[in-house]
């Protein structure tokens, strides 16, 4: 398959370094996850491939073509947030129509394709209630009809399901899965749960403790056992977020500022 997404020895610093030297690409239609410890930048680095934040030193490419951080980019980005974003004073309609306007996308015709993509994502029948009559899944429904409206190539998901409960999280699992398939669009996923990446993700970046790192690639393609690769993750996450702490439990005797192995 073609690469869609390049991510090309990406660094961030603010007050302190937070990236340091990520890469990793991501294939047309593949369903990408990053995981890693609370902290790692797990969310910058997502922003600067949606071009919100713009590198100290890398760069990103998009079907081959480097993103230009001083304008909009070319190829249309749609992004989930960790929260709904929803404006209470509107409609779920209008909400989703919003995003619309800046591509010409007002009035009826706006209207119809805001009612299509909340049909879509199964909110048919609630198009004209207000964000605070219906639940934190259905909202969030909402927040990913509003993001697929403006007809992205890519779609950016960060921690979408984080505030749900444990039943409308694993239903919302089911759904992104379902909207992947449907629309065979690229997604990049931010999670903590390495249970919901080994679900829903076909290739997990593992990230290493800050400044964060490429520790491992995984491709998960159904093919290798889920509880195997679940242990494999939930050892090395342990690992880095005792190397963040700047502890050692007997992990491979790390200290402070020491560098994970299998770090990019």
């Amino acid at each position: 398959m073609a690469v869609k997404v390049e991510v090309r020895a990406v660094s961030k610093d603010y007050l302190i370094p937070v990236l340091d030297r990520i890469s990793f690409s991501v294939a047309e239609g593949e369903f990408l996850c990053i995981l890693g410890p609370n902290g790692c930048g797990k969310t910058t680095l997502l922003r600067i491939i949606g071009c919100m934040e713009e590198p100290t030193a890398g760069e990103v490419l998009i079907e081959g073509k480097p993103l230009d951080f001083a304008h909009l980019p070319e190829h249309r980005i749609g992004f989930v947030f960790q929260e709904d974003r929803l404006l209470p004073w509107k409609t779920l309609r209008e909400n989703v129509a919003l995003v619309l306007k800046p591509l010409g996308g007002e009035g009826e015709r706006g209207r119809k394709v805001a009612t299509d993509y909340l049909r879509f994502v199964g909110l048919a029948g609630f198009e004209d209630y207000f964000p605070n009559r219906v639940s934190g899944g259905m909202r969030q429904r909402a927040a990913i009809a509003r993001a697929l409206a403006v007809e992205p190539e890519i779609l950016l998901m960060d921690e979408p399901f984080g505030g749900l409960d444990a039943q409308n999280r694993r239903i919302m699992q089911g759904e992104v899965q379902r909207i992947w398939r449907e629309t065979k669009k690229t997604i990049l996923f931010v999670t903590h749960s390495i249970e919901e990446a080994t679900l829903i993700g076909t290739k997990l970046v593992m990230m290493s403790a800050r400044p964060a790192a490429v520790r491992e690639i995984i491709e998960n393609d159904g093919g290798a056992d889920r509880h195997a690769i679940v242990e494999r993750l939930n050892r090395m996450i342990t690992e880095e977020v005792i190397r963040q702490q700047g502890l050692d439990y007997g992990f491979g005797g790390a200290t402070p500022g020491e560098r994970p192995m299998g770090a990019g």
